[in-house]
């Protein structure tokens, strides 16, 4: 009997850890408006005031008119799309609710990659012209041009 009772103890509070976890998480994806970040719409980007200054540059930049958020910040493969999406928005999360980040934002070394990517493959008639057939790898289309998509 006594173990039924400590069985039955041990489901009880892993139900309660779970509802917890569970009505926490459906609180904070409604507060955060969680869903927002599913669409390829650049004002969910804005949900997080940190990045008013990244849209309001975006808003006034030649990519406007030919890309948004995600043609530029995540890989263009379906999967590739959504896990960085579930990553970073895991990481804006936690940074929104701590205030722990960098002021102004950085950028991650696998987002830098990610951006990289896209550019290169965007503009890649300009980037086989400058780097030919050379196997320059080392060329980084961010150092010099970081700011383009987001004009400040």
């Amino acid at each position: 009997m006594k173990g039924l009772l400590t069985a039955h103890r041990a489901w009880l509070a892993f139900a309660l850890a779970i509802g917890l976890a569970a009505g926490i998480g459906g609180y904070t994806f409604v507060y955060a408006r969680g869903a927002s970040y599913l669409t390829n719409d650049p004002a969910a980007c804005m949900n997080c005031h940190v990045m008013r200054e990244q849209y309001d540059g975006w808003i006034k930049s030649s990519h406007r008119s030919v890309a948004v958020c995600n043609d530029c910040h995540t890989p263009h493969d379906l999967i590739g799309k959504y896990a960085t999406k579930s990553q970073n928005g895991f990481w804006h999360s936690f940074y929104f609710t701590t205030g722990a980040f960098p002021d102004p934002i950085q950028i991650t070394e696998r987002n830098r990659k990610v951006t990289e990517a896209a550019c290169r493959r965007c503009h890649a008639d300009v980037v086989d012209q400058m780097i030919g057939g050379q196997g320059r790898d080392n060329v980084e289309c961010l150092r010099c041009h970081r700011s383009v998509g987001h004009l400040h």
